[in-house]
């Protein structure tokens, strides 16, 4: 309990507030408001959580990134899901999954109808379900950035070792840094630094940052989640662009090192490849995914049963997008707080806990 309170200072926080006003008196007229990007959804939680928005200066404006696996994870994907639902494949799936909407509505919905969907824990327990189940296919939706990319995609020597034959996985994996060279080069995102995701750097490793860092000359920050940690992560962004700078600084090196977790990069690298992904309101990013390697084709459920993740269609008056960019805040979409609630979801920023508009919903209304 120690460690925790040591990262929940009041004294601490008010003293990098101060510095983080005295900071951002430095930046240029011009450049105001700066737009820091919070990437990762657990950092954007804790930000709303702690009321960090409240605490920074006018001049500074933390904005919300694509950090949450399950809110850009495209409609498309949802709808080959229901597809395969519907030819009474088993579906077997994390939680957070179930609500998430597609064009024609969500995996929850389709199981009040009788659809065979499973929650499954862990990505093993579907292997076991399909063992179970020797006469159905089951098929694992596979989904995810970097940070859980390893453990999921591990059940696929699993299924070889066990010799499971009506086993699949239906793969959406994301990568982040490409996704984060996009945003800055969409001239209406108009981000300034990165607070970078922990979860997803422990994996990849602070290095991971470093090409984006050098080629787009915009500050990366990584930062843990506790409010001393978040505030140190800012002050570092905006010093540097009051000084002109564009560095790497890894605040959160208890936790994330340079090199990464070179195991998990081990497991990712002998059973995926690098891939085309489309992104949730975002669109395709070249080289943002992570495809399953051809030499286990047999898994890829994509493949086993011809079905494309591809196309799909959003509620029309739905910004998850533009929020999902950063663009706008969940408070400026119409539907925020009125049609779109977290008990009767309209987008998927609204469906996971560490969702921009369920995070926004829940503490800044």
């Amino acid at each position: 309990m120690k460690y925790i309170d040591g990262f929940r200072n009041p004294e601490a926080a008010r003293a990098l507030t101060e510095r983080i006003h005295q900071a951002a008196e430095k930046l240029s007229l011009d450049r105001r408001p700066v737009r820091l990007m919070e990437v990762c959804g657990t950092h954007t939680m804790a930000i709303a959580r702690h009321g960090i928005h409240h605490l920074l200066p006018d001049s500074v404006r933390m904005i919300s990134g694509p950090g949450c696996p399950v809110c850009v994870t495209d409609s498309g994907y949802i709808d080959a899901a229901l597809r395969l639902a519907e030819r009474g494949v088993i579906i077997a799936t994390f939680g957070d999954m179930l609500r998430v909407p597609g064009s024609q509505g969500s995996l929850a919905e389709a199981r009040s109808r009788g659809a065979k969907v499973v929650i499954c824990l862990s990505p093993d327990l579907a292997v076991d379900l399909a063992l179970g189940h020797p006469q159905s296919e089951v098929v694992f939706l596979a989904i995810g950035f970097e940070t859980t990319v390893a453990p999921v995609i591990s059940v696929i020597e699993i299924a070889h070792e066990k010799k499971v034959k009506n086993f699949s996985l239906l793969t959406a994996f994301k990568q982040v840094p490409p996704a984060l060279d996009a945003l800055v080069q969409d001239p209406d995102v108009q981000v300034q630094g990165f607070l970078c995701p922990a979860h997803v750097s422990a994996i990849i490793g602070a290095n991971a940052y470093r090409p984006l860092v050098e080629k787009q000359r915009i500050p990366c920050v990584v930062a843990g989640f506790e409010p001393l940690d978040i505030l140190y992560g800012i002050w570092h962004l905006i010093s540097q662009l009051a000084d002109g700078r564009a560095e790497l600084v890894n605040t959160y090196e208890r936790v994330v090192k340079p090199e990464g977790n070179r195991r998990a990069q081990g497991v990712i690298a002998r059973l995926l490849v690098a891939a085309d992904a489309s992104w949730r309101g975002i669109g395709v990013i070249p080289g943002s995914g992570l495809a399953i390697r051809s030499e286990y084709a047999d898994l890829d459920a994509a493949l086993r049963f011809g079905v494309s993740t591809d196309g799909g269609k959003t509620h029309g008056g739905c910004r998850c997008g533009d929020v999902l960019k950063g663009k706008i805040r969940p408070s400026e979409c119409k539907l925020f707080g009125v049609a779109c609630r977290p008990e009767q979801p309209i987008g998927s920023c609204m469906v996971s806990s560490e969702g921009s508009c369920a995070a926004h919903y829940r503490y800044l209304r």
